[in-house]
């Protein structure tokens, strides 16, 4: 990419590849985010995917925490949402405030006209997301090598999920309706979804993103056996397909993350999975961990992001722990929360955390 400005700081890239460091990078998830009130000044009056649909305001909400933070992080990610892939599909997506996303218009059935049409149509992800690869473009440009940018994309069950429950929620009834009484047509969506976040994934490669995620937030809701059966063959999907599609737009292939929360029960099909790295939850004890990874792959994680709600004290042991069970971070491991940063937070104590990391 030689239109972009020389990297600096290749700390991550490095770390992700399996390469001895100088020490553990650090990066988090919804590092940019409500928590800091600089996003809420430059948000404005726009609704969250409004944000989302600006190359200007998703850029300048990427950057913020990279520039309040300076020198602490070591990657920034993209400012935008899983759910764009939905509405690349037709789907109608509304971010409601103080509830979260919602589908007005969820799929039903099988039966149900809107998913016939939606398996019909030939998606577009180049054209339907061309704001994304903007964003991440413009923002390659303003971090100017300081340090890489993140891609990212939803993983499928992840995505089925909210396409049919229309929105967060706590039984997941419709989701386990279709994988258990429609699996057929559950695996028809799966693939379909799996497919359009490969070339997502690609085009975010060719716009600039130089590590990408893929998001599989309600992996939690699986048993092992349907976990096995409908959502680890499409994250390997994507694994397996996205350096091909990357190969034939002549691009390099990038360190590819993994991030299923709540898979406890499979962090040794994951090491497996084709990933890079395996974005661990708080739930994982990290010396255990590490001794199922066994270098197969950098794992990355996981503190339990409540801690930042917690004394300066409590924020010391958590990452001396967490350093000593990851063992010492100079190989197989990227520093993280073990889920996004959470509302409330003070960014005082965000970077008492990072400053900790460092220290």
């Amino acid at each position: 990419m030689s239109e972009f400005p020389r990297l600096k700081n290749d700390l991550i890239l490095r770390t992700a590849r399996g390469e001895s460091v100088e020490r553990a990078p650090v990066w988090v998830m919804r590092q940019a985010g409500r928590y800091l009130p600089e996003y809420h000044k430059a948000k404005g009056d726009n609704d969250f995917f409004a944000c989302c649909r600006s190359p200007e305001i998703a850029s300048t909400l990427t950057l913020q925490p990279i520039e309040r933070y300076k020198e602490l992080l070591d990657a920034a990610i993209i400012f935008s949402d899983i759910l764009v892939i939905p509405q690349a599909m037709g789907m109608t997506v509304e971010m409601i405030d103080k509830k979260g996303p919602s589908f007005p218009e969820p799929l039903q059935s099988p039966e149900d006209q809107q998913y016939k049409d939606l398996m019909a149509r030939d998606v577009d992800v180049a054209k339907e997301l061309d704001y994304v690869y903007k964003a991440i473009t413009l923002t390659r440009k303003k971090l100017d090598g300081r340090v890489p940018l993140f891609g990212f994309c939803g993983a499928p069950w992840t995505l089925l999920c909210y396409m049919v429950e229309g929105g967060g929620s706590k039984m997941f009834k419709e989701a386990k309706t279709w994988v258990y009484k429609y699996g057929e047509a559950s695996h028809a969506l799966l693939e379909k979804i799996g497919k359009l976040c490969v070339e997502y994934l690609a085009l975010q490669v060719k716009a600039g993103a130089q590590i990408v995620q893929v998001f599989d937030s309600w992996a939690a809701e699986m048993t092992p056996k349907s976990f096995g059966e409908f959502a680890l063959p499409y994250l390997k999907l994507i694994s397996r397909e996205l350096p091909k599609r990357l190969k034939e737009l002549d691009l390099e292939r990038v360190p590819m993350v993994v991030f299923a929360k709540g898979a406890w029960y499979a962090l040794e099909d994951l090491c497996e999975s084709g990933y890079d790295v395996v974005g661990l939850d708080w739930l994982h004890d990290p010396a255990e961990a590490m001794k199922t990874a066994r270098g197969r792959v950098v794992l990355q994680g996981n503190a339990d992001p409540g801690i930042l709600y917690g004394s300066r004290e409590s924020i010391t042991k958590l990452v001396e722990d967490m350093v000593n069970g990851f063992g010492g971070g100079k190989q197989g491991w990227i520093s993280n929360l073990g889920h996004g940063i959470t509302p409330f937070v003070k960014p005082d104590d965000f970077e008492w955390f990072l400053k900790e990391l460092r220290r």
